[in-house]
């Protein structure tokens, strides 16, 4: 047990770092910091965190510096995680660990680049963004003497997997549970069927609240919509028009800056609201009881979820299906569609540390390897590694 003592206030529900299941390779506990800080630290210093600095959020890096990459979208959601659970007196630091890891395992260029990795390994086991994180943080990183992964704790390798809620059983969504979490889960038992803890359930909603916030800035920042077209959406229409109203020939930046500013204040503001109504009414005295509670503990209200839902619309119809967004897209998955095709029937043009990996080309193991390799690229290193691979010069 770690001799380090920096909470006394926190629920009877939240995750207590001194009641942690431990962690699949036994090391000692640091006197200056909880296993939770541990955790925090050792994702901030890891490779995979580091490369969000140029993976895509929505817009390809070189699209402009003001965009959102994912390492800026993980900081922005840790900050919100963190100041939702000091209110709820939670683990702010499991909260925090959470939202810095939530993306490690995106592949580049956004959901392009998942949907490409995802059809081209179909064959050969799927790819999915979480199951990969969790194999980055318990196999492909290298940092450590004693271990593969970074060896983080059993709450934080819970969270990773189970932030959305129970993978198995009648609470999960039905879908096929990817291979690297079941593989894993029969070394080191997640209980998939449970939801995660409530620090958790903190991440992904500061997920929701920093995406769907950090989208309307950069898609009117892009030219995408304009906000004459966000007034008729609830919630944020009215969050606008308001500002409009009290600020009249306020400039459009600082129109736009405050309007967000505000709304993910009522959003932050509506959850915790929700949250309180539903630790009363489920009178938790556990962190197991919010595993076992039967729905999530940390979450907006109805009211709050339809603005939600409407608002994800507007993006999806606005930003994320934008002709210039869809013509970046295609050239991504085409990129990494080259690039596996290529990659799978000539493995022996990897590094030579991911060539000493495979075996014959075309086998699943292959496969496997050279989507770790993909996922793990930057933007701009993909299409580098494709110019490199497919431009007509032999430029090596």
């Amino acid at each position: 047990m770690s001799e380090f003592r920096a909470f006394v206030d926190i629920a009877p529900y939240a995750a207590r770092a001194d009641h942690s299941r431990g962690r699949q390779w036994r090391e000692p506990e640091s006197a200056t910091r909880s296993p939770y800080m541990r955790d925090r630290d050792r994702i901030i210093h890891c490779g995979a965190f580091r490369r969000m600095k140029h993976k895509t959020q929505v817009f390809v890096y070189h699209e402009g510096d003001y965009y959102r990459t994912r390492l800026t979208h993980s900081l922005e959601v840790a900050q919100i995680a963190r100041s939702i659970s000091r209110v709820l007196r939670l683990d702010e630091d499991l909260a925090e660990a959470l939202a810095l890891a939530h993306d490690l395992g995106h592949a580049p260029f956004g959901h392009a680049g998942e949907d490409a990795l995802a059809a081209a390994m179909k064959p050969f086991g799927g790819f999915d963004h979480n199951a990969h994180a969790l194999r980055l943080v318990t196999k492909l990183e290298e940092r450590y003497a004693e271990f593969d992964g970074l060896n983080l704790t059993w709450e934080t390798l819970e969270g990773i997997v189970k932030h959305n809620g129970p993978l198995i059983g009648p609470l999960s969504k039905g879908e096929a549970l990817p291979q690297a979490i079941s593989e894993f889960n029969t070394v080191f038992d997640l209980r998939l069927d449970t939801f995660a803890s409530a620090e958790a359930q903190v991440a992904a909603l500061a997920d929701d609240i920093a995406y769907n916030n950090h989208d309307i800035d950069d898609g009117l920042r892009a030219g995408l919509f304009t906000v004459e077209e966000l007034l008729p959406l609830p919630l944020v229409g009215g969050i606008f028009a308001d500002v409009q109203a009290r600020y009249p020939g306020l400039d459009h930046s600082r129109l736009v800056n405050e309007s967000v500013r505000r709304l993910i204040t009522a959003m932050i503001d509506d959850a915790l609201h929700e949250t309180h109504r539903r630790v009363s009414s489920m009178r938790l005295k556990t962190a197991e009881d919010v595993r076992v509670c039967g729905q999530p503990l940390v979450a907006f209200s109805d009211e709050m979820r339809a603005n939600d839902r409407a608002l994800k619309a507007f993006l999806f119809k606005n930003m994320y299906r934008h002709f210039k967004v869809n013509r970046m897209l295609s050239k991504a998955k085409r990129v990494l569609a080259d690039l596996f095709g290529l990659l799978l029937s000539e493995p022996g043009v990897l590094p030579p540390r991911w060539a000493q990996l495979c075996d014959e080309p075309g086998t699943s193991r292959t496969a496997r390897v050279v989507s770790d390799y993909i996922a793990g690229m930057t933007d701009r290193f993909a299409l580098q590694e494709h110019r490199r691979l497919f431009a007509v010069e032999l430029d090596v």
